[in-house]
């Protein structure tokens, strides 16, 4: 296999897997309606982020450990299952009922933005399936005779970008749905049901076997 039949067939496939649904477009998708396309630009900037280390461990081998020892599979899976869960419940205990964007972000300024970063990037950090998933995937996309850990990080480096494309397509495509969608009611169900999503993902997630 080639550098170019390489690229393109990673491309194809990290491509599909990109645009799948899952916890990292709900949020993207939920923050840019009601919380405006600067806080959902910074939660999938920090999603991009938890990929980039999760690429980088798997970079230096240390991924590897995730596959090979249950003991860290499963420490990390539950904490990313709790996070998850955490989230929900908050979500659907406290929805809010209404919203002014602008003023808020006025008022919360690079805070606000800087908990949607630190929310995206644990949502991954916590995640080992994001790790196994590039312990697994990532190799058989590297050819011979290229530096392995260098390679191996640039496929990450190019499913981070193509997130990134995605997370700013979902944006655009969200925006305009906030005008109609930032009634008290409409935003208390939209966080309760986030918040449902939320819990069954974190669900889903403690139950994931290898």
């Amino acid at each position: 296999m080639t550098i170019t039949q390489s690229l393109l067939t990673y491309l194809f496939a990290a491509g599909v897997l990109t645009i799948t649904p899952g916890v990292d477009t709900v949020m993207v998708l939920r923050t840019a309606t009601l919380e405006g396309p600067r806080r959902a630009a910074f939660a999938a900037l920090g999603i991009g982020l938890g990929c980039l280390v999760w690429g980088a461990l798997v970079a230096l081998g240390l991924g590897a450990l995730l596959a090979a020892s249950e003991v860290a599979f499963t420490g990390l899976k539950w904490a990313g299952a709790a996070y998850l869960v955490w989230l929900g419940i908050g979500l659907i205990r406290e929805p809010r009922t209404g919203l002014d964007v602008a003023g808020t972000e006025r008022a919360a300024g690079a805070t606000g933005a800087r908990d949607w970063l630190r929310r995206g990037l644990f949502t991954n950090l916590l995640n080992p399936k994001v790790g196994v998933f590039y312990v697994t995937l990532l190799p058989q996309f590297v050819p011979e005779g290229v530096p392995v850990a260098g390679y191996t990080f640039l496929l990450a480096v190019i499913h981070v970008g193509l997130g990134l494309l995605w997370g700013l397509a979902l944006i655009g495509a969200a925006v305009p749905l906030g005008r109609t969608l930032k009634r008290p009611a409409v935003v208390r169900g939209m966080d309760r049901l986030t918040g449902c999503v939320f819990i069954a993902f974190g669900a889903r997630l403690a139950l994931t076997r290898r």
